[in-house]
């Protein structure tokens, strides 16, 4: 599904990652983890295709970043909500929903679908900039899983939503892990990065270590720990 083969970007003469490889296969969780502001949100600009990498390339779904081709086939959610305060849940659901091409009957059972999951559907008529920081993270999340995309791009996805909701967003994750969904994340909280499938960690512009949470906890001591760790694979 992913495939990132010596990826390096630069920002003028800022080098924020620098020749990353790794690749994702269908059906994964995949976990990016590492301190703030090192670059994780970067890499997944890059997956997505919001930007050109400054060195090598990145394959999704075979296509090579950045390609219109397979943007239908994504769903992201940023660390910043980007939403239309006017409008409520519903409308914009239905704004991006269409956006994605759904219409007419499709269109109305999906947008109360994800208003459901994500526990909106009572505040589906109120105006989005009357909500808190919370309930915007899971409209964000709705938008994100609205045309049932077969990767799904979430940074950050459960900052600011309570203990309560974050288990009801993990069993969602793993439920669409077993229909075959990819996704991508990143987190800065152990226990979540435990429930992925793999872990890349980023750490000063490099891919330090990769594996499975076992893995990572064999070779470091915990999660945590690798978290912290500086050693280079």
């Amino acid at each position: 599904m992913i495939e990132v083969r010596h990826y390096s970007q630069s920002f003028g003469k800022k080098q924020v990652l620098q020749n990353v490889n790794f690749s994702i296969n269908k059906g994964e969780i995949a976990g990016l983890i590492g301190p703030s502001g090192l670059g994780k949100t970067t890499l997944i600009k890059s997956v997505i295709g919001m930007q050109a990498p400054t060195e090598g390339t990145l394959h999704v779904m075979g296509e090579k970043q950045p390609t219109l081709a397979v943007s239908k086939d994504i769903g992201y959610m940023a660390q910043a909500d980007a939403l239309y305060g006017d409008l409520t849940p519903r409308g914009n659901l239905r704004y991006f929903g269409k956006l994605y091409g759904l219409k007419n009957k499709r269109l109305t059972e999906r947008v109360e679908d994800v208003l459901r999951f994500t526990d909106l559907t009572a505040d589906a008529g109120r105006p989005v900039h009357l909500f808190s920081g919370g309930m915007k993270r899971r409209l964000s999340l709705a938008i994100a899983l609205i045309h049932e995309p077969p990767l799904l791009l979430l940074d950050e996805p459960t900052v600011g939503i309570d203990p309560k909701l974050k288990r009801a967003f993990w069993k969602e994750f793993e439920q669409l892990r077993a229909q075959g969904v990819t996704i991508l994340l990143t987190t800065h909280i152990m226990d979540e990065a435990a429930r992925c499938d793999r872990l890349l960690l980023i750490r000063d512009g490099r891919l330090m270590a990769g594996g499975t949470p076992k893995e990572l906890e064999e070779r470091f001591g915990s999660i945590e720990d690798a978290f912290m760790q500086k050693e280079q694979m």
